[in-house]
């Protein structure tokens, strides 16, 4: 990762590219492990080498994933510095930008939750908890700064979130808005959300 604004194609192991195709098409549940085998180019036991189960393939994928996501989001933060509109901005706009060049993977993480063991589970709903709090940080600085008026400011935030992780679901490339055209739109939402003043 360059910086974290820059995106290639995800970078993940064969086994768990296939496993994110065949997840995002079919569902945890509608894949077998041989069709993930084959997606790879692996044998069932080749597979089982580098994952032993499907579970732990559902696993391994989420994981990079939070992985990613959590890394760009405290990046963009550490690159806005201390003035909390440039943090929100920053922090906006990144969690914009992962899921529009990581729908996929967004997509697969919100739908197969439930598909998770239940260890995991609470491991994967952490990493989601600690990029939520990164939000809500973020709106009570604004709050605490007299730039945002919201009076729900953690309800704001988790409308800010969903606004975000929902664009995961519909932005296509080469449809009606440019990355950078999603991107500024949204932040006058997203500022028009926590009640922005421009004083």
């Amino acid at each position: 990762m360059t910086t974290w604004r820059d995106y290639g194609p995800p970078d993940l192991p064969a086994p768990l590219s296939a496993a994110l195709e065949a997840f995002a098409e079919s569902g945890y549940h509608g894949t077998t492990v041989r069709d993930i085998a084959s997606r790879a180019g692996l044998s069932v036991p080749g597979l089982y080498h580098h994952y032993p189960s499907k579970q732990s393939l559902l696993q391994g994928l989420s994981e990079l994933t939070m992985e990613e996501l959590l890394g760009r989001s405290e990046a963009a933060l550490a690159e806005a510095g201390a003035e909390p509109l440039a943090r929100f901005d920053a922090l906006v706009e990144s969690l914009l930008r992962f899921h529009m060049y990581r729908r996929a993977q967004a997509f697969v993480g919100s739908t197969e939750v439930r598909s998770m063991d239940p260890e995991y589970r609470a491991v994967y709903i952490g990493h989601r908890t600690r990029q939520q709090r990164m939000v809500d940080d973020a709106v009570d600085d604004g709050v605490a700064a007299g730039i945002f008026t919201t009076e729900f400011p953690h309800d704001a935030a988790r409308a800010l979130s969903t606004m975000c992780v929902g664009v995961s679901t519909w932005y296509r490339p080469g449809g009606g808005q440019t990355p950078e055209q999603l991107v500024e739109r949204n932040l006058v939402l997203a500022r028009d959300l926590v009640g922005y003043s421009r004083g």
